[in-house]
């Protein structure tokens, strides 16, 4: 990280974020009985994959190469995967600590460009590439569907933590509050969110209706 732009609580939630999707692209690899070898790059390509791209859109340097704690991050819990059954990872427990990091992910891409000067609706986008990129490309490389094209509400909760990221850094300031501020409404808003989305399944309206996305007949 580049202590001059970010704060230890923004890469306390780095590591945060870094460590939840690593393991999710972990346990992707073990369900489908994959070396460890296979374990690590998928814990890798996860948890820097959005980070990476926002830091190339942003003209940042890549952070986990300049950050010797990353990649260790990374290895570590594809290790931890590796030992742990499987089963323990079951349920809904992983998907609420997905949340968090998706939360703590999409606080840290939009406060990050907002400090590298990037205009707020940029911004923001940052964010939810930040949270979404990495499962992304972990979905693709694994060949199965992706969560973004489901209508459940998990991009929407990416959305959420960087909006209000870049919309809070730009009010804190008026109302004398510390940036930390905007950090925590933005990360407890986003989580809970999506928390809510997975206890009570809430998703959005898909595109549909009649004669709406069906093809002409003959």
């Amino acid at each position: 990280m580049d202590g001059t732009i970010l704060t230890p609580i923004l890469d306390w939630l780095d590591l945060v974020g870094i460590a939840v999707f690593a393991l999710s692209g972990a346990l992707v690899a073990a369900r489908e009985r994959q070396t460890f070898v296979t374990m690590a790059f998928f814990a890798l390509v996860t948890g820097v994959g959005g980070g990476t791209l926002r830091d190339l859109l942003i003209g940042a340097p890549v952070f986990w190469i300049t950050d010797p704690w990353v990649a260790a991050v990374c290895l570590g819990v594809a290790l931890v995967a590796w030992f742990v059954p499987l089963r323990l990872y079951e349920g809904r427990a992983f998907l609420y600590a997905d949340a968090v990091g998706l939360a703590a992910y999409a606080v840290l891409g939009s406060a990050k460009a907002t400090a590298y000067g990037i205009p707020p609706v940029p911004a923001a986008l940052m964010g939810i590439i930040t949270g979404c990129v990495g499962g992304i490309i972990r979905d693709i490389v694994a060949g199965r569907p992706s969560v973004i094209m489901q209508p459940e509400l998990y991009v929407t909760a990416a959305a959420l933590s960087a909006a209000l990221t870049v919309g809070g850094m730009l009010l804190v300031p008026l109302l004398a509050l510390p940036d930390v501020a905007a950090w925590g409404a933005a990360f407890v808003a986003g989580a809970a969110l999506r928390a809510a989305a997975i206890r009570w399944e809430l998703a959005l309206p898909t595109y549909g209706g009649p004669d709406r996305g069906e093809p002409a007949s003959d």
